[in-house]
């Protein structure tokens, strides 16, 4: 269940990140068309520059969203096998329990 969620987690992480890398940033970067020329855009006129950038836009929102629960799912999945006790407590009572050996203690000399 695990690996499988990772998995689904990692593809939504590397659609988010090539989303993004798509979208028109102010200083072009590596966005789609939208620029010179007549007409459509980047895409051959499939679409416009706008809708375009709503399409990019609401997928990243949508990809932002899904990435976000399966982090938290993975988050709540490694949290459930754990126990609730410190670290800290478990010292604190193994130092107050007597030291006992099998060897009988020779008594004081006074």
């Amino acid at each position: 269940m695990t690996t499988v969620l990772l998995v689904i987690h990692l593809l939504i992480a590397i659609g988010l990140v090539g989303t993004i890398l798509l979208q028109r940033s102010e200083g072009g970067g590596l966005g789609m068309g939208g620029g010179g020329g007549g007409g459509g855009g980047g895409m051959g006129g499939f679409m416009t520059g706008r809708a375009a950038a709503d399409l990019l836009t609401r997928t990243t929102g949508i990809l932002a969203a899904l990435f976000f629960g399966t982090s938290l799912t993975l988050a709540i999945l490694a949290d459930s096998g754990r126990s609730t006790g410190s670290i800290l407590d478990e010292l604190q009572n193994e130092s107050i329990l007597p030291i006992t050996s099998d060897e009988p203690s020779a008594p004081l000399d006074n």
